[in-house]
C-alpha cells in the first residue's frame, strides 16, 4: 500500500510512465506534425519552381523571349535542394512515428537531430541562392547593368517568389524541429 501511495505522490500512474513520457509523447506528435507540413512546403515549392516557365512574344510568333526556372543554375539549385529535403522528410516520418510509439527512444533522435541539421543547412542554402536571384530579377542592379526582368515576366516573377515561402517555412520548422529533440535528449 505504501508503494501505490508513494507513486501516486509522485505522480506516477499505476502503469508505471510518468509525466514525462506524456510531454514526450506530446512533443513526438508535434514533430510528426511539423514534419508533414515541412514536407508539404518543400514538395510545393519545388513543383512550383520547377514548373515556372513564361514566353514573351516580340512582334511576331518566331521570335520570342522566355523565362525558365532552368536558365539559371541557383533555380536548379534550389528545386534539387528541396526535392532532397523533401524525400529526407518522407523517410523521416517513419522514426517520428518510432517515437510517438516509444517516447523515450535515445539514439533515434540523436540521428534526426544530425540529419535535420544538414538538411536545414542544404534548404538554407537552396533558398538564400535563390532568394538572390529573386531579388535581382525585381530589383535589378544598375552598377552591374542588371535590368530587372519582373516588368516583363510578371507571371514568372511571381510564380518563383512564391516558392520561397514553402523552404522558409519548412527553414523555420527544420530549427523547431532540433530544438524540440534537443530538449527532449536533455531531458533524459
Amino acid at each position: 500500500m505504501k508503494g501505490a501511495a508513494a507513486a501516486i505522490e509522485l505522480g506516477e500512474s499505476k502503469i508505471g510512465s510518468t509525466p514525462r513520457s506524456g510531454v514526450n509523447r506530446g512533443a513526438a506528435i508535434l514533430d510528426f506534425i511539423l514534419r508533414i507540413i515541412a514536407f508539404l512546403g518543400t514538395l510545393v515549392s519545388a513543383i512550383a519552381m520547377g514548373t515556372t516557365r513564361e514566353r514573351l512574344p516580340f512582334f511576331t510568333q518566331f521570335l520570342q523571349f522566355r523565362a525558365e526556372y532552368n536558365d539559371l543554375p541557383t533555380f536548379t539549385f534550389f528545386v534539387v535542394a528541396n526535392s532532397i529535403v523533401c524525400a529526407y522528410l518522407m523517410f523521416s516520418l517513419a522514426l517520428s512515428i518510432f517515437h510517438i510509439i516509444r517516447s523515450n527512444a535515445k539514439n533515434s533522435r540523436i540521428i534526426l537531430i544530425f540529419f535535420d541539421t544538414g538538411m536545414l543547412a542544404l534548404l538554407t542554402a537552396g533558398a538564400s541562392a535563390a532568394t538572390a536571384i529573386v531579388y535581382l530579377a525585381h530589383k535589378g542592379n544598375a552598377k552591374a547593368n542588371w535590368f530587372p526582368i519582373c516588368q516583363q515576366f510578371n507571371s514568372f516573377c511571381e510564380r518563383i517568389s512564391g516558392s520561397l515561402i514553402g523552404s522558409f517555412v519548412a527553414i523555420v520548422i527544420f530549427v523547431l524541429l532540433i530544438l524540440m529533440s534537443a530538449a527532449a535528449l536533455s531531458r533524459r
